[in-house]
């Protein structure tokens, strides 16, 4: 990373060039300002001051450090002498134009919060007149035209703020804007603002450019992430038997989970009730009539087979119609636009989650009784009733809005600040228990939760709301965190031979390629209906071994098609120790048509071989001149085996 600077600031990171920086303050550039190079005594230190005519009480300075530990670049900008009573939504830099750019990574926020990469040669950036906006979360990468390794861009600490990446495209030229979202923090009598580091992280590969910023993101937090010792594994009701549960038929499947794992000797640990045992969200602490004995009883019959009890819960969430909201409707957020509160999801129509509640409201936990509330939620299902594994659900509710939408009992937060303490609280009330965050902010969960969920909920059709087409390129474009920074939850695979639309192939395939990346890995299956061939598939792809695997062509689909989007995904699974084990070449078609391919070893960074063994068949594959040729028909998988 190098500066150019004329009559601005210019940033140069190889072939990427991000022209003339600008300080932003409430979403909005310092158009007028000048700006000087203060003079330092530190080669790895240089500072840039902006004196700003229409905010004339400002200093804004970027400063550029120089790791000489990891040997790379961060940025941190700062505002001097703010007055005390300014109101500060946000503050950060702009890039005014960006060039040698092929792709960008829009990264979600939370679990359902996708994440893509995305052309800037798509026909709409390609017309001259073309307007568009695009605002991803925590960092981006860009991939340059070359495709000769890429520019991450990211902030190291996300346990305070939420931090923003626009990309703003305006004919043929694209900016972006960095900023950090103070939400009205009041300042200091310091008059000091100051934000996160900003690496600027150049790198000759795509996804361990993503895995160094994630290393960043794991030694900078205030807290160590949470790696379990062992891979997560286990059983969950929910996408077998949704909220109709009740005592009778959780015990029978757990019968059924107990026999068949001890015939089949499966690396299967958890056992989690989710959904369904609870009258109304908000109402944690009531149990519906269908568990006569209690959840402890079943929380007590589950350890006994040998498994970890889990529970499912919603903490942020509070249903209109619970007797939370109707006893304490001073607990829960208000919305600044109608005095009432704040409604975060509504079912008016025929779907009601099998409750009452029309709406669902954000639990305020700024209110000193609230979070006492839920506090004593937690304590109570982990040491009365037995809990060890807690599945937490829509966790993005209480990060979604800020001060200009939300009103809560005690301002003066920002909307991760209070998140990040109520998360806090719920680590100290479950004590050593598991911990999976679903529909969660990915980024200030670390440290406090064993896993999180990478995608959206797996459905029983190909494609369509909630279905199985969304996990595949979350997965991948994710899969840098997973065993850095948490354990990566790709959500529960079916395995049932009926009551989805899903073919076997896509069966087997979607089983191989979430059961490669080597984390968390639920059924929700009864495991005595199951075939022999899928109960194969969780003894090959559930096992505890420490296993990673990478994805070669990540952010280089453009190789292969002009749109930017290449049907074919390249995994390859390796052991993350010396431990005996072979590498897996997985060639994944999720496309809808069949598909040739010749695919050059080298570039996937495979050793060379004469040949590779299919997984499934053990026919043998033969490589010529290091390339192998493939046929895919949709939606099919080749696993393939390399010789030890």
């Amino acid at each position: 990373m190098r500066f150019n600077l004329s009559k601005s600031i210019d940033l140069i990171c190889g072939d990427i060039q991000l022209m003339t920086l600008q300080p932003t303050i409430n979403g909005k550039v310092l158009e007028e300002y000048q700006f000087e190079e203060i003079e330092t005594h530190s080669s790895n230190f240089r500072s840039f001051k902006f004196s700003s005519y229409d905010q004339s009480n400002f200093v804004f300075n970027v400063d550029s450090y120089t790791s000489e530990l990891i040997n790379q670049n961060y940025l941190q900008f700062r505002l001097q002498d703010v007055p005390t009573n300014f109101i500060l939504n946000s503050f950060g830099i702009k890039f005014k134009s960006i060039y040698g750019i092929q792709s960008i990574l829009r990264n979600g926020y939370h679990s359902w919060d996708s994440s893509n990469y995305i052309s800037i040669r798509s026909d709409d950036l390609a017309k001259p007149n073309a307007k568009s906006q695009l605002t991803g979360y925590a960092m981006t990468q860009l991939i340059p035209v070359q495709m000769n390794g890429s520019l991450v861009i990211g902030f190291d600490r996300h346990d305070q703020y939420q931090h923003t990446f626009t990309f703003s495209q305006d004919g043929e030229n694209i900016d972006l804007a960095i900023e950090v979202i103070w939400d009205q923090i009041p300042v200091q009598e310091t008059k000091m603002i100051i934000s996160e580091k900003l690496w600027i992280i150049e790198h000759d590969e795509v996804e361990n450019a993503l895995r160094d910023w994630a290393k960043i993101v794991a030694i900078s937090s205030p807290t160590p992430p949470r790696l379990p010792e062992f891979r997560l594994t286990g059983w969950c009701s929910w996408y077998n038997l949704y909220a109709s549960i009740d005592q009778n038929n959780i015990l029978e499947h757990l019968d059924s989970t107990t026999k068949i794992k001890e015939k089949h000797h499966l690396n299967l640990n958890i056992f989690q009730i989710d959904d369904g045992f609870t009258p109304e969200m908000g109402d944690w602490l009531e149990i519906k009539p269908q568990f006569p004995l209690g959840i402890k009883y079943l929380m007590d019959q589950i350890k006994s087979s040998g498994f970890i009890p889990g529970l499912w819960i919603a903490p942020f969430v509070v249903g209109n119609r619970s007797n939370l909201f109707k006893e304490h409707p001073d607990w829960v957020i208000k919305d600044k636009l109608t005095g009432k509160p704040l409604v975060q999801m509504e079912f008016y129509g025929e779907f009601r989650w099998h409750k009452r509640s029309e709406e669902y409201y954000i639990l305020d936990c700024t209110h000193p009784q609230a979070i006492q509330y839920l506090r004593e939620v937690f304590t109570t299902w982990r040491y009365d009733w037995g809990c060890e594994y807690f599945k937490t659900d829509f966790m993005f509710f209480g990060s979604e809005y800020g001060p200009e939408r939300a009103v809560y009992h005690t301002p003066g937060l920002s909307r991760i600040q209070i998140w990040r303490k109520t998360a806090e609280v719920i680590r100290e009330s479950i004590g050593d228990a598991l911990w999976v965050g679903c529909g969660c902010p990915l980024w200030a969960s670390v440290g406090l939760v064993e896993a999180v969920r990478i995608s959206r909920d797996m459905g029983v059709s190909w494609r369509g709301e909630r279905s199985a087409h969304d996990l595949l390129h979350d997965l991948a474009n994710r899969n840098f965190g997973n065993h850095i920074l948490w354990q990566a939850d790709p959500d529960c695979l079916l395995l049932r031979n009926k009551f989805h639309h899903l073919s076997d192939v896509e069966i087997r395939s979607l089983a191989i390629y979430a059961g490669m990346t080597g984390g968390v890995m639920m059924t929700s299956d009864k495991l005595d209906e199951l075939s022999e061939d899928r109960i194969h598939l969780w003894q090959q792809f559930a096992k505890n071994q420490k296993m990673i695997c990478n994805f070669p062509l990540l952010g280089r689909t453009y190789e292969y098609s002009e749109t930017g989007y290449d049907p074919i995904i390249v995994q390859i699974q390796l052991p993350m120790s010396n431990e005996n084990h072979e590498m897996l070449v997985f060639l994944f078609n999720t496309g809808e048509e069949p598909v040739k391919r010749i695919f050059d070893l080298e570039k996937l960074k495979v050793p060379k071989t004469s040949n590779l063994r299919s997984w499934l068949t053990g026919d043998i594959h033969y490589v010529i001149d290091n390339k192998l040729s493939v046929d895919l028909d949709l939606h099919d998988g080749m696993l393939l085996v390399l010789p030890s």
